[in-house]
């Protein structure tokens, strides 16, 4: 028996890909098997290769597979694209209907089975995907009736007839496979599961999750790949807590809005993906200078401009800390995992209120649509701090005078007040204003403000800054990075210390204010120093060195291509940079 798996299905998009990983990988998980998925898909609607890759352990796992067990193709281009990836004995299951043919120099085993004939046999070719579904499922020996428990649950809305179909089509596939395999494969029998109830969800959700137990009560927002889906999440969630989504009409009006209802005092958000988040810049720059909190998640794509709006990228960075005109105070911090995107936008709530600022939530693609195994969150944890928000009874004003939303203070954070609140008038203005936000263009007061705007963050240090691991005093190599990469840079760092090689990682959390105190001790220990990240530019790298140096022990792995690395990938590129 097998610890890990790794299952892939692929075909064209609009083919039912989506639904068979969906049902495929709900049933492992209800089993208890922790699970990692990625999602390879294209930017169109119908049409154009697209897969989904499972990898399937007893154990916690956070990273792609670098090879591939079971195949399950649509189309021969599915077979010609992926099969590379099988290992020796690995198995396709493909459709007769294409008369699928393993390429040359791939040892794989073949099942042909009649994937499409069965489904038209039932009624429609629609369900082709749970016969394939039923198909894989028997090899591995797994138990039928989780599988069709989980097929009620998904078809179950469009009645018990449906329902009864695609239960049928799962077991004539798995009949089928098991006739011409003579039984499951003992080769693919994985160990038996904790059994152990875990959330399994991606990114977006678990973002969309911890806005509502911050307290959103309004998203305002425009759709784009990839951060489409929380916008989908909480239009089905915000509702039961008394919340709404309002989709705008582009993304300027989208973070202006949220601009507009935190000012009011109703805990907003927005996201998007970077051409959005372009859109966005001047009304970052409104949130900065007028002091009203924001929260925006980026979900970091391909780009630039359209670019590969369905694939993985982190090339936000820059835009992300220096994109607004003008200095204003900014925070933006970079969840690594499932859990922490939930946990991270909590603390983006609260920082924005505490210190009046725009916070940015940075995601990837692969963070934000990779479906994952979690452990169950702990509610406990959460803690709403809204800063300096007064809602008690304010002394009167003298005569001619306003509430001093803008005063100095000592800590650069001034008393903030809702609209309509007695006593605390003030004017909001875009422009240079004094304490109680009257337009000046003093050349004192410009200085004083601009101290008092710029101070706020000096010392701020989020939760887990950084998180490091770091067994070794003086290491071969240091890898720095961000992001989703975390788990495949600690498979590849078993195999280095296999080979004799050690390494310490920090994955850097809080990337601007950049924590530079908390970063430089394990620069300065590392013999060398490996900043891994998907951008072309080295745009961590630089922020490194800018921030903290150290410039003669720096070298960038960077990947660029629109796909996560890959464990292998790193464990080569250490080995040759050590």
């Amino acid at each position: 028996m097998i610890s890990q798996l790794s299952w892939k299905i692929g075909g064209q998009q609009g083919e039912g890909v989506e639904s068979t990983d969906r049902i495929f990988s709900t049933a492992l998980n209800r089993l208890g098997y922790y699970l990692y998925g990625y999602r390879h898909f294209s930017s169109r609607i119908k049409g154009g290769h697209t897969n989904n890759k499972i990898r399937i352990s007893t154990k916690p796992i956070r990273a792609i597979s670098d090879d591939l067990d079971i195949l399950v193709a649509f189309d021969q281009e599915s077979i010609d694209l992926n099969a590379k990836e099988l290992r020796s004995g690995g198995v396709i299951v493909a459709d007769a209907k294409f008369s699928p043919t393993v390429p040359e120099g791939i040892e794989a085993r073949l099942f042909a089975v009649p994937i499409t004939a069965i489904a038209e046999e039932l009624g429609t070719s629609l369900m082709k995907n749970m016969v394939a579904s039923g198909a894989s499922w028997a090899l591995l020996g797994l138990p039928l009736e989780v599988f069709n428990k989980a097929v009620e649950e998904e078809f179950g809305r469009k009645g018990p007839a449906v329902v009864e179909k695609n239960v049928e089509a799962v077991k004539r596939g798995a009949e089928f496979i098991l006739e011409q395999a003579g039984g499951p494969l003992e080769e693919f029998r994985l160990e038996e599961a904790d059994g152990k109830q875990k959330l399994f969800m991606i990114g977006n959700e678990a973002l969309g999750l911890g806005a509502i137990a911050a307290g959103c009560r309004l998203m305002s927002a425009y759709p784009i790949t990839p951060a489409s889906e929380i916008m989908e999440y909480l239009i089905k969630k915000l509702p039961k807590f008394g919340g709404t989504v309002v989709q705008t009409e582009d993304e300027i009006a989208a973070a202006t809005m949220a601009i507009g209802a935190n000012y009011a005092g109703v805990r907003t958000m927005t996201a998007s993906a970077g051409p959005g988040l372009s859109l966005m810049m001047e009304a970052i720059g409104l949130s900065g200078m007028t002091e009203t909190p924001l929260v925006i998640i980026d979900t970091q794509r391909g780009g630039p401009s359209t670019g590969l709006p369905t694939k993985q990228e982190q090339s936000d960075i820059n835009a992300l800390i220096y994109g607004t005109h003008g200095e204003i105070p900014k925070v933006v911090i970079a969840p690594s995992t499932i859990e922490e995107c939930f946990y991270d936008m909590i603390e983006a709530f609260n920082v924005a209120e505490t210190y009046q600022v725009p916070v940015i939530v940075a995601t990837d693609l692969q963070l934000s649509l990779g479906k994952q195994s979690c452990e169950p969150l702990d509610y406990e944890k959460i803690v709403i701090e809204r800063g300096k928000l007064q809602t008690g009874e304010l002394p009167p004003l003298e005569e001619h005078k306003m509430f001093k939303r803008y005063e100095f203070t000592e800590d650069g954070i001034s008393p903030r007040v809702l609209p309509g609140a007695k006593y605390g008038i003030h004017h909001v203005t875009g422009v240079e204003h004094d304490q109680e936000g009257r337009p000046s263009e003093s050349a004192a007061n410009r200085k004083l403000m601009m101290e008092k705007r710029l101070g706020k963050l000096r010392s701020l240090r989020i939760r887990d800054a950084i998180k490091a691991d770091a067994p070794s005093e003086a290491p071969d190599l240091l890898i720095v990075a961000m992001g989703s990469t975390g788990g495949t840079i600690d498979e590849a760092r078993t195999r280095l210390a296999a080979e004799g090689i050690t390494t310490n990682h920090v994955t850097v959390r809080q990337l601007h204010p950049f924590p530079s105190d908390l970063v430089e001790p394990y620069l300065k220990q590392a013999k060398k120093v490996v900043v891994l990240e998907n951008n072309a530019t080295a745009q961590l790298a630089n922020l490194i060195k800018q921030n903290v140096g150290y410039h003669d022990k720096i070298e960038s792995l960077l990947k660029y291509d629109g796909t996560p690395f890959l464990p292998h990938e790193i464990e080569k590129a250490c080995k040759e940079m050590k």
